[in-house]
């Protein structure tokens, strides 16, 4: 199989531009097209559907687009053992994470990261919803909890522990819970389908954060939202030492319970489809997020 014809179809996937990605090989419109078309003739199948208007990626495409990625990842590790090739990371790099954690710690960091790395591309989907990375063609995402999918390889980025948080003016008026059994007596903010969560310390101990058992007039699929409004007095709610260490030493947020934490086994990992190859591009990227956020993490400085 012709892989610069593959390097053209994957170019084009994440553009959804052929003649942008034929420009990019340095090819004509004319010529990207004619080799895409040979490229669709030789699988059997339409890998991009065409409009006057736009592309888009076919069924068959989709599927087709990880293996496409493997296959320039395998050529590009075999250039690189036999000393061929500039081994300068290149392409666009999809990427997902917490539009949280993002805004807080990553989006600042980008710019030393894209001058570092010219020949990189990055395009982010940042949301609180997680998105599939086989099904969306991501290359790398960050994920919070235990790593379970057979079909993704990970690496930790950094511990993580999730709390019972409330704003000094809620405890004030509502009063301040002692045990477990008593948040069924509080306003309990939830993040997303009023899901139970399970609570444990350290001797052991275990209760409930259950929103379906409690006052729960607010439910959140966005943890930043979720932060402002447990610090306008909204209610208790469970958050991430890495959201809310900065409030928590400013007082801004109280720790409820402080002997509890959220008992998921939580970690933030970078994870990517499993592949033999990993590309210089995400190698490089989750080196430097593991170099400038990993190695020392500011929220459990505090």
């Amino acid at each position: 199989m012709d892989t610069e014809s593959v390097r053209l179809f994957v170019l084009a996937a994440e553009k959804l531009n052929i003649s942008a990605a034929g420009r990019e090989l340095g090819m004509v419109p004319a010529v990207a097209s004619a080799r895409l078309a040979k490229l669709e003739k030789s699988l059997g199948a339409d890998l991009l559907h065409r409009s006057t208007r736009k592309v888009s990626l076919s069924l068959e495409g989709a599927e087709f687009l990880p293996y496409a990625r493997e296959m320039l990842a395998q050529e590009d590790a075999g250039r690189a053992a036999l000393g061929l090739g500039s081994g300068t990371a290149t392409g666009t790099l999809r990427f997902t994470a917490s539009s949280t954690f993002a805004q807080q710690y990553i989006a600042p960091r980008l710019p030393e990261f894209l001058r570092q790395h010219p020949g990189v591309k990055l395009d982010l989907r940042l949301s609180d919803t997680q998105f599939d990375l086989i099904e969306g063609s991501f290359d790398l995402a960050l994920r919070s909890g235990a790593l379970e999918d057979t079909s993704l390889k990970g690496r930790k980025l950094a511990d993580d522990m999730r709390i019972l948080c409330a704003a000094p003016s809620y405890l004030a008026e509502k009063g301040i819970p002692q045990t477990p059994a008593d948040l069924s007596e509080h306003t309990l903010i939830s993040f997303r389908r009023n899901a139970t969560r399970p609570l444990k310390n350290a001797a052991g101990d275990t209760g409930l954060f259950d929103p379906r058992t409690a006052s729960c007039q607010l439910m959140l699929d966005d943890g930043l939202s979720q932060k402002h409004t447990t610090i306008a007095g909204a209610g208790i709610s469970i958050n991430s030492i890495w959201s809310v260490h900065r409030e928590l030493k400013s007082g801004t947020l109280t720790r409820v319970l402080p002997d509890y934490h959220v008992d998921d086994q939580s970690v933030l990992w970078l994870v990517y489809p499993k592949t033999n190859v990993l590309s210089a591009k995400v190698r490089v990227f989750m080196d430097f997020l593991l170099r400038e956020i990993g190695k020392s993490p500011e929220w459990l400085k505090d």
